[in-house]
């Protein structure tokens, strides 16, 4: 026999069209057999989204389901609802009226919750169904990262007589022991877990004269993290909760370190690069994130266009020479080379890398890590590599001359050589190689290719809206032949999907050089960067907003993220140097 709420909650799932009769039937039989409720059925089996099924339970409790993401709070039923209470029954107070409180819950059935809440705070309460992603950011929000733990923080402070004015740098208190006290941990991990959460590549925790600023970086951008303002007095335990945990001196303050933590979030491993620097406030930390279960990208992923994939895919099938991939740091070189390399990574290729520091793992090759504290330099280990008969090297950055020589050096010898430099453009990284000191013949006897290679954020799927074409930005992205009437430009809205941001996820813009006779003649004659550029122009490269603009009429990205990450070209399409449709080759 089927209880009469788990009839009316299959009733309300089949109306809502969450369920068809089949999967419903078959969870009803398991139902019957395990004797388990069909809530927990349906979850078990997959057969059905959280945010699903609480629909269906708010429709069959005959509750207002709400999306949190718009959640405007309300200061007095904030104020009522202290931070350890909300988190302890995971709810968020949304409205104080009169004397009923309306709270949200992703758990209506508790209803020792609800008798509890009615008892302590002696007002009515009302509930609204949430799910349980969508409460958690709404506390977050509303409180900050860890209230609960600052508020038992603060207790404990208060019932030992420490007055909060008592708390500061300079007390004589046992930061040591307290970075290992329970709620400092549990403050940390809330930090790291949200960072994840948000999908952020960095932490950055910087003393300020009078706070404690917590940010993340997403998607390329700095946001900060909602935190609690009293965090500011327990700063020095957890930045020392940081250093235990990335096994650094917490007692050397004065000095930066560099350290590493590794982690687990579910099924997923994660590396915590942790470095610390001195500041007249404290020690700023800064924690990048790396995945070490992510999968590797692919070419397809990387956002090459077609024809510049054909390029990509000539140049690292070459069996020697160098190929360089360009960009400021953060602009995903890196990713660029792994993906190069995964592609041509096979059984009869004995595939090298020396890297600082390896980010990702690629099985079936060699991987090296540089270390600088005992001369393991990027210099000294391609020497040493020479001597394992490779036949394809990744050098992570030719980042001073000996390693551009030594670099030069092992492609003329029959190596092909990927490798990362610093400079604004793809034509650029000529002349930068010259400055290093390296000869122009062996420049040109030797780059086969140069990706220059900047981020753009991407507009977010779910919010993106049409606007209106911008004649101001054509020509900004050099594009003033496009007739605004023919095209649809998109722009950020923002929501809860994308954390209203507008934006979610990045994707690349590129620049590509594929060095021929023609460049190679400006090479050996010292020419300059714009030179080589215009002869590249000339033969066919597209300069980087040209890819922009591509992706900007896909309605993939913005002209105004395009122009955020690129430089004023002086290349365009009135300058009487018109773009031919074939390769650079």
């Amino acid at each position: 026999m089927i209880p009469s709420t788990e009839t009316e909650l299959a009733k309300a799932l089949m109306e809502l069209g969450k369920l068809d009769p089949d999967s419903l039937d078959s969870a009803l039989r398991d139902c019957q057999s395990s004797g388990d409720r069909l809530e927990q059925v349906l979850l078990k089996h997959s057969l059905i989204s959280e945010e699903d099924l609480l629909q269906g339970v708010a429709r069959a409790m005959h509750l207002p389901y709400r999306k949190l993401g718009d959640l405007k709070p309300d200061a007095d039923a904030v104020r009522l609802v202290q931070p350890k209470v909300a988190e302890h029954y995971g709810i968020v107070p949304l409205e104080l009226a009169g004397d009923v409180l309306t709270i949200a819950s992703s758990d209506p059935h508790d209803m020792y919750m609800l008798d509890e809440l009615r008892r302590v705070l002696e007002l009515e309460i009302d509930l609204v169904v949430a799910s349980k992603s969508e409460i958690e950011k709404a506390y977050n929000r509303l409180y900050g990262i860890g209230s609960a733990v600052m508020q038992h923080l603060n207790e404990e402070s208060d019932i030992g007589g420490v007055q909060e004015a008592e708390i500061n740098l300079s007390d004589n208190f046992d930061i040591d022991e307290m970075a290992a006290d329970a709620t400092i941990v549990k403050f940390v991990n809330q930090l790291i877990q949200e960072a994840m959460r948000d999908r952020a590549t960095d932490i950055h925790v910087e003393p300020m004269d009078k706070e404690l600023r917590i940010r993340y970086r997403i998607d390329g951008m700095l946001y900060e993290a909602p935190i609690p303002p009293a965090i500011k007095k327990y700063q020095a335990a957890i930045i020392s909760r940081f250093k235990i945990m990335a096994d650094l001196n917490i007692a050397e303050r004065r000095l930066p370190q560099d350290g590493k933590i590794k982690i687990k979030m579910g099924d997923k491993e994660f590396d915590l690069r942790v470095a610390t620097v001195p500041t007249p406030y404290g020690e700023s930390v800064a924690i990048r994130i790396l995945s070490r279960t992510s999968t590797l990208t692919t070419l397809e992923r990387l956002g090459f266009s077609e024809r510049h994939k054909s390029l990509m895919r000539q140049m690292i099938q070459k069996p020697y020479g160098i190929i360089f991939v360009t960009g400021p740091t953060g602009s995903g070189k890196s990713t660029t080379l792994y993906a190069a390399l995964s592609e041509i990574n096979s059984i009869d290729r004995k595939i090298i890398t020396i890297e600082d520091p390896i980010e990702y793992r690629i099985p079936g090759t060699t991987q090296i890590q540089v270390n600088a504290a005992i001369d393991l330099t990027f210099a000294r280990v391609l020497r040493s590599t020479l001597r394992l008969d490779p036949d394809v090297i990744m050098v992570g950055e030719t980042r001073d001359p000996e390693t551009a020589k030594i670099t030069i050096a092992t492609a003329m010898t029959g190596h092909l050589v990927f490798s990362t430099l610093h400079t604004n453009d793809a034509s650029g990284a000529f002349t930068r190689l010259n400055d290093m000191g390296v000869d122009s013949f062996l420049i040109a006897s030797s780059v086969e290719g140069v990706v220059a290679q900047r981020l753009v954020r991407v507009l977010c799927p779910v919010c993106r809206a049409k606007t209106a074409v911008d004649p101001d930005l054509l020509r900004q992205v050099n594009m003033t032949k496009d007739d605004p009437a023919t095209v649809t430009l998109w722009k950020p809205v923002g929501c809860e999907q994308c954390r209203g941001t507008g934006y979610s996820g990045r994707t690349a813009l590129h620049e590509m050089v594929k060095v021929n006779e023609s460049v190679r003649r400006k090479i050996v004659a010292n020419a300059s960067a714009s030179d080589i550029k215009a002869t590249a122009i000339a033969n066919g490269m597209e300069p980087i907003r040209f890819d922009g603009w591509a992706k900007i009429k896909t309605g993939m990205t913005t002209a105004e993220e395009v122009l955020r990450v690129t430089m004023e070209d002086e290349f365009n399409m009135d300058s009487g140097i018109e773009l031919s449709s074939g390769s650079t080759g």
